[in-house]
């Protein structure tokens, strides 16, 4: 089925709206009860609480009555992938929870986080909600994007700013972080910049909304054998991205393949989010001498 704009503004309204109740439920509410996906290999894929589950259900109690209507497929983190994406011409695509770690921790990091996408991949509504903050970023194709409701375009970066690279934690954890960190540091200085600072802690979709909202930035993940993002945690914020006209890409400075047939999985390519395309090329760069 082909969405006309209108189509597009009402799902994203629909979305916002639901974001926004799984988001306040979220602010008032601590885990009691912790479970472990035991197939998930990093820790922060690992862990569940109850809280995600009942983000999802205040979300899918909102988007299920638009499938039918404008004959859309659903993707969420916590329900079991059916394949109705790959035969849909859009999918909802759900993350209750993202950076469920931070949540637990009781520190700032997690969002909600809804997309719709095209079956080719192609990103038409993010939306991703802070919690801790109230700030609802969202963007629909072809129009925009707003920040609580205002049109928003990124900063632009100014020589002798720091640049703010945010990473997952598994980052931090390499053998070879502080090599990077000083590889960082001097692309930054080779950009005319004051010098990298590295951020940890928070989950993806927070991360890239804070590229967003904070440059000189930039959020990496590097590919590896296992583990790493999913479509859910990226699909939001990629469609962000794109509306403000700024930087996401994989690793290689390729779009983002955002409905693999064969994977949710997005370790394959990594991804790279910025919104300075000098920063992106030096990056870019810079993974293909480790690699």
């Amino acid at each position: 089925m082909k969405l006309s704009s209108s189509d597009l503004n009402e799902l994203a309204a629909v979305a916002v709206s639901a974001a926004a109740e799984a988001g306040r439920m979220i602010a008032s509410s601590r885990p009691s009860r912790v479970e472990h996906k035991s197939e998930a290999a990093s820790l922060a894929s690992q862990v569940v609480t109850e809280i995600d589950k009942r983000s999802e259900e205040i979300i899918l109690k909102r988007l299920r009555p638009t499938l039918a209507r404008f004959e859309l497929g659903l993707l969420s983190e916590e329900t079991e992938d059916d394949g109705g994406r790959l035969t849909a011409d859009h999918f909802w695509c759900v993350d209750p929870l993202d950076g469920t770690l931070p949540f637990i921790e009781g520190v700032p990091g997690y969002a909600v986080s809804i997309a719709l996408v095209g079956r080719d991949g192609s990103p038409w509504i993010g939306v991703a909600y802070d919690p801790v903050d109230a700030v609802m970023w969202h963007a629909v194709s072809g129009v925009g994007l707003f920040r609580n409701g205002v049109r928003w375009r990124p900063g632009r970066s100014e020589h002798g700013q720091v640049l703010s690279v945010y990473v997952g934690r598994s980052w931090l954890a390499r053998d070879d972080a502080d090599q990077l960190i000083a590889a960082l540091d001097e692309l930054a200085g080779a950009a005319g910049l004051g010098g990298a600072q590295v951020h940890s802690g928070a989950g993806a979709v927070m991360n890239a909304c804070a590229v967003l909202a904070n440059p000189p930035a930039c959020y990496l993940s590097f590919p590896a054998p296992s583990g790493g993002l999913s479509l859910w945690d990226v699909a939001a914020t990629a469609c962000l991205f794109r509306a403000a006209g700024s930087v996401v890409t994989d690793i290689h400075g390729d779009p983002l393949e955002l409905n693999r047939d064969d994977s949710c999985l997005m370790n394959h390519r990594g991804v790279l989010f910025t919104t300075d395309e000098a920063i992106a090329a030096r990056l870019r760069a810079l993974y293909a001498e480790l690699a």
